[in-house]
C-alpha cells in the first residue's frame, strides 16, 4: 500500500521494552526515515529507552565532554549539543513526513515543545521554554532553573527523526560526565528528583493521549 498525500497512511505508536542500543535504534530510524519517503510505510513515533550513553549532536564542543570514557559517545546528525540518554528516561523518536504536515520546521519545533509542557502540566509541573536555551525547563522553589527534557530534531527529505527525552527517573548523576547542552549555569531534574515518584507508562500515556491535540488537531 502506497500512501500518497491525500491518503497518508495510519501513524504506527511503537513500544520497546528494556533498553535499545543506540546503533540499533539510528538503524532503525535511518531505514524507516528513507521509507516513509518513499511512501512505502506509515509515520512512526517510537517509545523507547538507552543504556548510559552520551550523543553529540551537530553544535558539540568536544570541552563539554568531560568524562570521555564515562560512557560510549556517539556522534549523531540531530541538532544540539552534548547529552545524555539512559534507563528511567523516556525517549520518544519521531519519524514525520513534514512535507504534508506544511514543510514548518520552528513550527515543529514548538509543536515538540508543547508537547512536554502539557504531558507535565498533567502531573502538576510548570514547565516552559527559555529564550535562547533549547529544551524544556522547570523553576526550582529556591529559584534555581533546571532542564527536565531535551529535543534534538534532524530533518531529511522533510522526514523528521530523532525526537525528544523526559527525565522520569534517571541517574542524574550520570549528567556530570558533560556539560548538558553546553549549559553549565543550569542543572537538570527529573520527575522522581522533583519528589514525583511516576511510573513510565503514566508518562507515556499522556504523551499519547496529548499528540492528538498538538500534533493532528488544526490551529489558527
Amino acid at each position: 500500500m502506497t500512501k500518497t498525500k491525500n491518503t497518508p497512511l495510519p501513524l504506527e505508536w511503537k513500544y520497546t521494552e528494556g533498553l535499545t542500543s543506540y546503533d540499533e535504534a539510528m538503524a532503525v530510524m535511518e531505514q524507516r526515515v528513507a521509507d516513509i519517503h518513499q511512501g512505502t510505510v506509515s509515520e512512526l513515533v517510537w517509545f523507547l529507552q538507552h543504556p548510559p550513553l552520551y550523543t553529540g549532536g551537530t553544535s558539540a564542543n568536544i570541552d563539554d565532554l568531560l568524562l570521555p570514557d564515562r560512557f560510549p559517545i556517539y556522534e549523531t546528525g540531530r541538532g544540539g549539543q552534548y547529552t545524555y540518554h539512559g534507563p528511567g528516561q523516556r525517549v520518544v523518536y519521531v519519524m514525520l513526513d513534514l512535507t504534508r504536515r506544511g514543510r514548518d520546521l520552528r513550527k515543529y519545533v514548538f509543536q515538540l515543545e508543547q508537547w512536554i509542557i502539557e504531558t507535565l502540566a498533567e502531573f502538576n509541573v510548570t514547565a516552559e521554554r527559555r529564550e535562547g536555551r533549547i529544551g524544556v525547563w522547570v523553576t526550582r522553589n529556591d529559584g534555581r532553573e533546571e532542564k527536565i527534557a531535551a529535543i534534538g530534531v534532524r530533518i531529511r527529505k522533510w522526514v523528521s527523526f530523532h525526537g525528544i527525552c523526559i527525565n522520569v527517573e534517571p541517574d542524574l548523576e550520570h549528567y556530570s560526565g558533560i556539560v548538558p547542552c553546553g549549559i553549565s549555569e543550569h542543572g537538570v531534574t527529573s520527575l522522581a528528583d522533583l519528589g514525583l515518584p511516576i511510573a513510565m507508562h503514566d508518562v507515556d500515556a499522556v504523551l499519547k493521549h496529548k499528540w492528538i491535540e498538538i500534533f493532528e488537531t488544526p490551529h489558527e
